[in-house]
């Protein structure tokens, strides 16, 4: 690397693309790491290096080997989704340089199952039951690995519980996730979405997608205060900073329940980190340094975001030309194994039904177009 290349933060996570795009907005030289190293990544990334891992998740020694080299030593780091299973990677990171975010122990708070129910049972906020023992009604739990994310380690609850899993009663309603900006005492809302799953037979809710942001037709005001201010409560008794995500089931007249907070920028990025918003790092950035926005501008339509999952092993040819509405764009050539994601699908429409069927279209247009090139 040149020195006019010498990125000024390090943005790490499962994936990094996001943060890595929402860097170049901000104009910002960045080191992305991840265990992917995508060509679109690596495009934005004055740096862009890949962590070695079998089973997705944060390789720690890895990373720590690969944050030690000299260009990276003491470089401030941004951390996205990979860390929650891990706070006490976050903990010795943040002993060699700064780690701009919610620290280690508030990310183990949140991320402790027990921990956490009994913190929203002390502030009213309604939430699941959560145990650690096999229920008895097993066909109303659900099995979920501790400081797991992206659904597919989730479960129908078995005659046991593996260690490091803990059980979550079912409830009805609708996924709708809250992004919010924290200064540690105060939130301020970005935007609500809606997600989905892309389901298989051992994976029923495998990560399959979001769009936003929400109109307030489907999600009535009340409702929406209410879980703003849910957030805004779990803010001032831990001292969340930083961009972060709420989950929620929403049930319409039934009510709505929080299933999960994410302490740290997510995959909802890709639907608000667009003009006129300003960077989504940046507003991180300063929310971590306790100055929050007290608005933000209005987004135009509705944007999703469609995970492409492969349903077979699918072969990319060298050089092969990725539509300019898709993102995580596997280097070339190479096989992605059945089951792996392809790449994730951005549709931007006039509303979310609309936005979420674009996306479809393009995801089949795409499994075509490559299984036009196999078969060529």
């Amino acid at each position: 690397m040149t020195p006019t290349m010498v990125p000024e933060i390090a943005v790490v996570a499962l994936s990094a693309r996001a943060l890595a795009a929402s860097a170049c907005r901000g104009r910002r030289r960045v080191a992305a790491i991840d265990l992917f190293a995508d060509a679109d990544t690596a495009a934005m990334a004055d740096l862009c290096l890949a962590l070695p891992s079998r089973r997705l998740r944060i390789p720690g020694a890895a990373l720590r080997r690969t944050l030690a080299v000299p260009n990276l030593r003491r470089l401030p780091l941004v951390y996205g989704a990979g860390f929650e299973d891990c706070p006490d990677l976050l903990a010795a990171l943040a002993r060699d340089r700064p780690v701009i975010g919610n620290s280690a122990e508030t990310v183990k708070r949140l991320k402790t199952p027990m921990a956490f129910a009994a913190l929203l049972a002390r502030l009213g906020i309604p939430h699941p039951e959560v145990t650690a023992s096999p229920p008895t009604d097993a066909g109303d739990w659900l099995m979920k690995r501790v400081g797991a994310s992206g659904g597919a380690h989730i479960r129908p609850v078995a005659s046991r519980l593996p260690a490091g899993h803990y059980a979550q009663r079912r409830m009805a309603g609708r996924p709708v996730s809250l992004l919010f900006l924290a200064d540690g005492c105060r939130v301020t809302p970005v935007g609500f979405s809606r997600q989905w799953a892309a389901p298989t037979a051992g994976q029923p809710y495998r990560y399959g997608g979001a769009a936003g942001p929400l109109p307030p037709s489907p999600l009535s005001g009340k409702i929406a205060a209410a879980m703003i201010d849910a957030a805004s409560r779990i803010t001032a008794a831990v001292g969340l900073v930083g961009l972060n995500s709420a989950d929620f089931l929403v049930a319409g007249s039934a009510g709505w329940c929080l299933l999960e907070i994410n302490p740290r920028p997510g995959a909802t990025l890709d639907l608000f980190d667009r003009p006129p918003m300003p960077s989504l790092l940046d507003l991180h950035l300063n929310a971590c340094a306790g100055d929050l926005p007290a608005e933000l501008p209005p987004l135009a339509g509705c944007r999703a975001a469609l995970v492409v999952y492969a349903s077979a092993p699918v072969p990319l040819p060298d050089r092969l030309h990725w539509p300019e509405w898709s993102a995580d764009r596997p280097r070339t050539p190479a096989l992605v194994p059945a089951g792996a994601p392809l790449c994730t699908v951005i549709a931007d429409a006039a509303d979310l039904l609309e936005a979420r069927r674009l996306a479809g279209r393009r995801a089949r247009d795409l499994c075509l177009r490559l299984a036009l090139a196999e078969a060529a």
